[in-house]
């Protein structure tokens, strides 16, 4: 053999290793992700006196350990027959997520699009620091302004109402902070050839900036879907009536008597953010690169 070819040889071999010890370093992380939803999926599978006989150990004094299977002894679909069948409060609940979401999401769209449009094309006076403004309020978690936000709605009259939720939701800083990164990608140049071609500013935004900043805008409706389907603390400060709280207060309200019950709810509550999420994964890693979150 040349010594050309096995040098080409070495390197190849060298290649084939490296791939090999990636794929053992990310083995570990990929388990740690998977086997939680694993034991979600077999315990809803499981019947009564199958769970029963897995976690009645945890109630038993001296005993600190479980015995699980990934997969039942004895299959069974009764918990999604009750959750689907004889459960109505799960699909008011179910409702109230999607109507939430739903209405959040396109305040959004009206609201902070054409805010992050204005921060990353136009520049006037004042603009930078009212943007740092908002970058500021972005970083202040829920607890810092809850008590303010409860005084203003109470003074409006909209605790223990859906808007209560919505409306603060809708100017959250979040969303245009992301869309403000796909917007500063398009190039001037581009814009300018279209004014200069007679194009009016709300031609411009509509034909030019929506799509070519759709990056960041799509993965701050997905990231907003996975934060306000997930909605706890929020609900949990301004709605009393329990007909009116999201899906997310309803699962810990399920006892551990009813544990393969609660599997289940937790399986179908986790179907929309993994199906969203796998949809918008391309347009959720472009938004944070050009968001700057990125390297």
């Amino acid at each position: 053999m040349s010594k050309t070819g096995f040098k080409v040889k070495c390197a190849r071999l060298a290649r084939l290793a490296g791939k090999g010890i990636l794929a053992a370093g990310l083995s570990l992380p990929a388990l740690l992700v998977v086997l939680p939803i694993l034991l979600l999926l077999s315990g809803s599978l499981m019947d009564a006196w199958e769970m029963g006989g897995y976690i009645s150990t945890v109630f038993t004094e001296g005993s600190e350990f479980i015995s699980w299977r990934l997969m039942p002894r004895y299959p069974s679909f009764a918990n999604y027959g009750k959750l689907l069948f004889g459960t109505p409060q799960f699909f008011v609940l179910f409702w109230n997520s999607m109507k939430l979401v739903a209405c959040i999401l396109a305040g959004q769209l009206l609201a902070a699009v054409p805010a992050a449009w204005g921060f990353g094309v136009y520049e006037g006076r004042g603009s930078r620091i009212l943007f740092a403004f908002y970058v500021v309020l972005m970083l202040l978690p829920f607890q810092v302004t809850m008590l303010s936000s409860y005084l203003v709605l109470n003074r409006l009259s909209l605790l223990d109402t859906h808007y209560a939720i919505i409306l603060p939701a809708i100017f959250s800083t979040f969303p245009v902070f992301l869309c403000y990164g796909g917007f500063c990608s398009i190039p001037r140049q581009m814009l300018e050839a279209a004014r200069i071609d007679g194009a009016g500013e709300i031609a411009i935004f509509l034909r030019l900036g929506l799509p070519l900043g759709k990056s960041g805008l799509l993965s701050a409706m997905v990231l907003g879907f996975l934060e306000y389907w997930n909605l706890m603390e929020q609900p949990m400060a301004f709605l009393d009536d329990r007909w009116l709280w999201p899906l997310s207060l309803y699962l810990p309200e399920i006892t551990w008597g009813q544990a393969g019950y609660a599997f289940c709810a937790s399986v179908i509550t986790l179907i929309p953010a993994a199906f969203v999420f796998i949809m918008g994964q391309d347009y959720l890693e472009q938004g944070i690169i050009y968001s700057g979150l990125k390297g």
